[in-house]
C-alpha cells in the first residue's frame, strides 16, 4: 500500500516544497524582524532622522512606537485607535 501511495503523491511533491520553503523563508523573516539588533538598529536611524530634520517629533514618535509595537507584540501590527473598540 505505501508503494502505490507513494506514486499517486509523487505529483504534489513540487507543492509540499514550496510549501515547505515558504514556511522556510517566513520564520528567517520573522526571525529578523524580532531580532534585538535590528530593532535597535532601526530606532537608532529613527533618532538620526529626526535629529536630522526629516521627521517632525510626531512622526519621530509614531515610527518609534511602530517598531516598539512590532517587537512587543508578535504578529506587529497597529495599536487600535483612542477611544475604539477592542475585541478580544
Amino acid at each position: 500500500m505505501g508503494l502505490i501511495s507513494s506514486i499517486f503523491l509523487l505529483p504534489l511533491a513540487p507543492v509540499k516544497g514550496v510549501l515547505w520553503l515558504g514556511e522556510v523563508i517566513q520564520d528567517q523573516v520573522e526571525q529578523t524582524l524580532h531580532d534585538p539588533a535590528t530593532i535597535r538598529r532601526e530606532l537608532e536611524e529613527i533618532d538620526e532622522a529626526a535629529a536630522a530634520g526629516h521627521l517632525s517629533e510626531e512622526e519621530q514618535e509614531a515610527a518609534q512606537q511602530a517598531v516598539l509595537d512590532r517587537m512587543i507584540r508578535p504578529g506587529g501590527g497597529r495599536t487600535p485607535a483612542a477611544g475604539g473598540s477592542e475585541n478580544p
